[in-house]
């Protein structure tokens, strides 16, 4: 990740949890502005959702989502997915469709890079 960061403090997760989210059946999404010029992404994935082989494997595939569309992204956004149940065993180029849609609905997506 280039021009992001990971976002590990409880206390901003919190915060994100409070702003309003978008959502669809594979994800949810929180965005805010963090006023500096990366941004920073944390992802959650339940309990619910399998053990920890299956919620490591969707934390990298949301990693990865991300990290290959990051120059997408405006700067400067405090970013936090949290996987629904849908998304452990979603097809990838669904999830990039799930992420990428969310992220417009959420605003954080800029121009198109050519």
């Amino acid at each position: 990740m280039k021009f992001s960061g990971a976002l590990k403090l409880n206390h901003i997760f919190r915060r994100l949890y409070k702003t309003k989210g978008v959502a669809n059946s594979h994800l949810v999404l929180y965005a805010r502005p963090n006023h500096s010029d990366r941004n920073r992404v944390g992802i959650t994935v339940s309990k619910k959702l399998g053990g920890a082989v299956v919620r490591n494997r969707a934390r990298r595939r949301l990693r990865e989502v991300y990290r290959l569309n990051e120059a997408l992204f405006k700067p400067g956004f405090d970013i936090v997915v949290v996987a629904r149940s849908k998304s452990v065993d979603a097809p990838f180029p669904m999830l990039v469709k799930a992420y990428l849609s969310l992220a417009e609905k959420a605003g954080i997506l800029g121009e198109q890079p050519q």
